[in-house]
């Protein structure tokens, strides 16, 4: 429900508008951004100084706007966007709820494959008048697939996990994760479509569990550079382990190019 008065939103947006003057050059929407990885790929897209409001999870120094499953409709109405972007992930009652007055919403996903990836940029750019985005997009899938192509997994049987949280989980094919090893060549045994748990009362209960049933020849560890540690069975596997920086992976978008250099790195020693 939206508390505050007609008259101090009037005041405080017009307030916001005037300090942010910069944002408002050319063409050059106001843009809301309710997950850290649309906001990395709008900067990607040129238009990262475009945007005027994050969420809590985000990591630019800019106001906050709630999270995915609870946008702030107050803080969003006060930063009056011309365009509100969000995971899928995000009940879009909610943010149609939280979605002032003239505003446009884009709800996108990224999360399915490479190729996902590629529509959640293209929607972005198009949504926030990048003008060479097919082009933008084009060279990111040329230089994905330069990319891939250099590490040649030669279908060697692997298992991609995150294992540096509070709980590992393994990635599936149907994954953005997943479908940038495959595409590099691998064959990844994990049968689930996207992502699996591993932990106490799931199939597999820990790490030498999974390895044991899934029989990879190397486990690739995509580790948090912000992890205190990580799991401390990754050291006791019967079979290699590959230690990648998972920031390059998480979130779908151009920083996957980091994160296929330093696999077709290490992955070819």
């Amino acid at each position: 429900m939206k508390t505050l008065t007609t008259l101090f939103r009037t005041l405080v947006a017009g307030l916001l508008l005037a300090a942010s003057s910069a944002v408002l050059a050319g063409d050059c929407p106001r843009i809301v951004s309710q997950s850290p990885y649309l906001s990395a790929a709008l900067d990607w897209l040129g238009r990262g100084h475009c945007i005027v409001g994050v969420s809590r999870y985000d990591t630019l120094d800019l106001p906050r706007t709630g999270g995915v499953k609870d946008p702030d409709v107050d803080a969003i109405e006060l930063l009056a966007p011309d365009l509100l972007v969000a995971s899928e992930g995000t009940d879009a009652a909610a943010l149609q709820d939280a979605l002032p007055a003239g505003a446009r919403l884009l709800r996108v996903n990224g999360f399915a494959s490479l190729a996902d990836a590629e529509a959640m940029l293209a929607e972005l750019g198009h949504a926030s008048g990048v003008p060479d985005v097919d082009a933008r997009v084009a060279a990111f899938r040329r230089d994905w697939q330069a990319a891939a192509a250099r590490v040649g997994g030669k279908g060697r049987r692997v298992l991609v996990l995150s294992a540096c949280s509070a709980m590992p989980y393994s990635f599936g094919r149907a994954h953005f994760v997943g479908d940038v090893f495959a595409h590099a060549g691998f064959e990844l045994v994990e049968s689930a479509p996207r992502i699996r748990h591993i932990r106490p009362g799931e199939e597999y209960e820990d790490l030498l569990t999974a390895v044991d049933r899934l029989q990879p020849d190397v486990v690739f560890s995509l580790d948090r550079t912000d992890a205190q540690q990580c799991n401390a069975l990754l050291g006791l596997l019967p079979v290699p382990v590959i230690h990648l920086v998972g920031e390059n992976f998480f979130q779908p978008g151009a920083r996957v190019l980091a994160g296929l250099a330093e696999l077709a790195d290490k992955a070819g020693r």
